[in-house]
């Protein structure tokens, strides 16, 4: 993307260039990111972020809003049609705060929810102490059998007839099998709860139709728009339409002023892009990309969280290799591959340093890469990890991270 005038400030141009740079020669394999389109991005450029837009189509508190009511009602339609919706809210600034919107929408504070446990593989914002959620909430938390590294749905019934929640949550961070979004309604339905699921992470494999889609069976569910998806930094709420009043006003008034109408606009041309049919091919490709990924690890010795993938993700647990999630994701940075680390089922180490390290595959699929290579990625981590402190070692697998990536550019059209 050209940047003459952004060019000016020569201070800010050095530092987004750096990271262009960095981008373009880098490989990245973080669950949670991904290389928007050139139509994205541009999108997020354009004179929509001059304007203020408190409300919803019709019913502005400012004047001049009657464009804006097109994009964002555009917005709106793709998205039902992407996710089956009866009804849309695509003015969430991001996910955390889309989550506390769901959650005023139907809880009181102090109301007692059930989440997945964030060292299982949940999310800061289903329930975890040190974060709005725990702290408003009463959270109760399931988890994943220790086993099967798999939810383990006859708990999740026991611990919900216990207590009796008033609202269940399903979704994740860091999870790599397929959701029973039926059996979560059931248990619901059975003790008179809510059910909101959280599908930020697989999203765009849920609108490609490449695994089960919750949003015709559940009450409320949120989604970065980031992601699998591949559109901007944002967020959205579906839900029933019998829910639809409680939910607007809880992301505005109740959660934030107005919305940002640039990134409503990169949402409909993301939520579009979806809607193709090499979209549905892309997303099948993450999967089998993440699936021979962890095989192959499985090949080389290394135990998989729940013993395989369903989705983007999996969970490579390094407890048994000498090294820690922090020190992995530091050695693999310098081979030009970054990772993010995380933790494994009742890990017993500390969460800025736990025993495993969190792969995705959504970027490097855009980027082209299919079984072949990633098989050779795989290689390079098992190699630098064996290697850590041999930097001679790792400056030549940077070196094939980098042609991989010469051969393999961030799609520019």
């Amino acid at each position: 993307m050209k940047y003459s005038r952004l060019q000016q400030d020569s201070a800010v141009w050095e530092v987004v260039k750096k990271e262009e740079e960095r981008q373009n020669h880098e490989l990245e394999l973080i669950a949670s990111e991904n290389y928007v389109s050139p139509a994205v991005l541009e999108a997020m450029a354009t004179v929509l972020t001059n304007k203020y837009s408190e409300g919803y189509a019709g019913k502005r508190y400012y004047g001049g809003n009657a464009v804006i009511d097109e994009m964002e009602n555009l917005a709106i339609e793709r998205a039902k049609k992407l996710f089956e919706a009866e009804h849309v809210n695509v003015q969430p600034l991001s996910g955390s705060p889309a989550n506390a919107a769901v959650y005023m929408a139907f809880l009181n504070p102090g109301d007692k929810v059930l989440g997945l446990r964030l060292d299982h593989g949940g999310h800061l914002s289903h329930g975890h102490k040190v974060n709005f959620s725990g702290r408003l909430y009463n959270f109760v938390q399931y988890g994943v059998n220790p086993v099967t590294g798999r939810i383990d749905m006859d708990e999740v019934r026991a611990i919900a007839l216990k207590e009796k929640p008033k609202m269940i949550v399903a979704g994740f961070s860091a999870y790599s099998r397929e959701i029973d979004w039926q059996k979560f309604k059931d248990i619901a339905d059975e003790i008179g709860a809510y059910t909101f699921a959280d599908i930020a992470h697989i999203a765009g494999l849920i609108a490609a139709k490449q695994i089960k889609n919750p949003v015709p069976i559940f009450d409320v569910v949120s989604t970065t728009t980031h992601k699998t998806l591949r559109g901007p930094r944002g967020a959205i709420i579906m839900c029933k339409e019998k829910f639809a009043k409680q939910v607007d006003m809880a992301v505005f008034p109740g959660m934030q002023g107005g919305p940002h109408d640039h990134i409503t606009a990169a949402k409909a041309i993301a939520f579009g892009e979806a809607l193709r049919p090499e979209f549905k091919e892309y997303a099948r490709q993450i999967i089998l990309n993440a699936q021979a990924m962890a095989e192959e690890f499985i090949r080389l010795g290394y135990r998989i969280v729940s013993g395989g993938t369903d989705n983007h993700l999996f969970i490579l647990d390094l407890s048994d290799k000498g090294l820690a999630g922090k020190e992995a994701e530091q050695v693999l940075e310098k081979i030009g591959l970054s990772v993010s680390r995380s933790t494994i089922p009742n890990d017993p180490n500390p969460p800025l340093n736990p025993s495993g390290i969190r792969i995705g595959t959504p970027a490097v699929t855009t980027r082209g890469l299919k079984e072949k290579e990633i098989l050779a990625v795989a290689g390079y981590i098992d190699e630098a990890l064996r290697n850590k402190d041999d930097q001679e070692t790792l400056d030549v697998i940077k070196k094939r991270v980098q042609d991989l990536c010469v051969k393999f550019p961030i799609p520019t059209k």
